[in-house]
């Protein structure tokens, strides 16, 4: 482990007892105490250079109070483009933030479009009842008024998931602190039955990135080894790819139970990212459902929904894979500005098409026992393309990830045009008009999809 994932697992540790501290103060310790530790852990981690989120801060601010009918696109431009000035720093000749500060810019980044998205919708619903001359009872989610400097500063830096997320809205947070008894909220024992597998996630990755090391791949002898060995090293770099984010999400998500954060009453069915809602379905497990889209949707489930909500419902166009071909550009744009991300990401909508024109043109006419057979073979082959789309993201440059992927002769992008063409030809629909008896369900046990 590098001296950057050590710290970041130091922060992650240091948050679970500090939650517990926080969990049963007043709003007004809450709201201030977080904010201090995440402002603290903010300025020992990125020293000078928090500076940018404070920017970031306060011109998002500047834009809700001149606009709030239209702040949510202004912020969205205003924080996408001081990202881009962000990753140029060091071409202007300026110093070059910490991986650290890095980390907050993006955090931030979703956390304040999220705030402009819901100071507008307040503004929206407060023209609307005035129109009508008619006052509504609270509505679900809605925040009761716009936040003020110090509010924002305060979501802004609160501590929980300020580095690694989860990414939470602003109306969570203010539940967070309204949180009417606190002490009835379970903490202790979610949290050691969400905990136990991360020591043996952290073993199993340091094992796997020990005998399968991704400089390996940078290196002219790797490329000698024979075909088989080349399209079997993609499995190992991706499984320590993802032990290594278990590992991080797992103690984010245990600082959040220690806090009693965005706990909710079981009939409120909150939503990762969202919050309470009724509409949502339950959680599955990323490793065991089997499309590529649902792999996408358990990923990181906070920033998926932020990137359904802001991005993929305004996207400028009415296809799912067009929306979703701009969804994933904005997304790599969102990581960096690395070319292995925007390959990576760019390869997904392709994998979406193929795989959602070829169920609908086969699967429906399986037998049962087919289908089954069939969901085991479209999971296998979904993690496959994810292994396949890692590299890029792991190896990050043009040059190192083509190289890989030459070397087996692009396989997954040559089997997802294959499927898409026998698609075609068989006439299935696009993936947005299949019907819902025929898509597959989770292969995992169901102990597995529960939270």
């Amino acid at each position: 482990m590098s001296p950057e994932e050590w710290t970041y697992l130091v922060v992650l540790l240091i948050s679970i007892p500090i939650g517990f501290l926080f969990k049963k103060a007043g709003p007004g310790l809450k709201r201030w105490g977080a904010a201090a530790v995440g402002l603290g852990l903010t300025l020992f981690t990125c020293g000078p250079h928090t500076l940018h989120s404070l920017v970031t801060i306060l011109g998002t601010w500047a834009l809700i109070q001149a606009q709030p009918c239209s702040c949510h696109a202004l912020a969205l431009a205003w924080t996408f483009s001081y990202l881009l000035f962000f990753r140029a720093l060091s071409l202007l000749g300026l110093p070059t933030p910490t991986p650290f500060t890095n980390a907050v810019q993006l955090l931030l980044t979703l956390k304040l479009v999220s705030l402009a998205s819901e100071v507008q919708d307040l503004h929206l619903a407060q023209r609307k009842e005035m129109a009508s001359g008619f006052s509504k009872g609270p509505t679900l989610g809605l925040l009761p008024d716009v936040p003020s400097l110090m509010e924002t500063l305060s979501y802004s830096y609160c501590y929980v998931g300020i580095m690694t997320g989860p990414f939470f809205r602003y109306r969570t947070y203010l539940d967070w602190l309204e949180q009417p008894f606190p002490g009835a909220v379970p903490s202790l024992r979610p949290l050691l039955r969400r905990a136990w597998p991360a020591p043996l996630f952290g073993l199993l990755f340091l094992l796997s990135s020990h005998l399968f090391p991704l400089e390996a791949v940078r290196e002219d002898a790797f490329y000698a080894r024979p075909l088989p060995a080349r399209l079997f090293y993609m499995i190992p770099v991706f499984f320590a790819f993802r032990m290594r984010f278990y590992v991080a999400w797992i103690a984010a998500e245990c600082g959040c139970i220690a806090a009693g954060f965005g706990a909710y009453p079981v009939a409120a069915k909150a939503r990762a990212g969202g919050g309470p809602t009724l509409q949502c379905p339950p959680p599955s497990s990323t490793d065991f459902c089997v499309r590529v889209r649902d792999g996408m949707r358990y990923w990181n489930m906070t920033v998926q929904w932020w990137l359904a909500q802001y991005i993929y419902k305004s996207a400028p166009a009415r296809s799912y894979v067009l929306r979703s071909a701009w969804t994933m550009l904005l997304s790599a744009y969102w990581h960096g500005l690395h070319p292995g991300y925007y390959l990576s990401f760019l390869t997904i909508p392709l994998c979406l098409a193929a795989e959602g024109r070829l169920e609908s043109a086969l699967r429906g006419r399986l037998s049962p026992g087919g289908q089954k057979a069939w969901d085991w073979v479209h999971w296998f082959l979904k993690m496959r393309a994810y292994d396949y789309m890692c590299m890029g993201f792991v190896l990050l440059s043009l040059a190192d990830t083509l190289r890989y992927w030459a070397s087996i002769y692009f396989c997954i992008h040559f089997l997802a045009l294959a499927a898409l063409g026998l698609g075609l030809a068989l006439g299935g629909g696009s993936p947005s008009r299949r019907k819902a008896a025929s898509q597959p369900t989770s292969l995992a046990p169901e102990k597995l999809r529960e939270e």
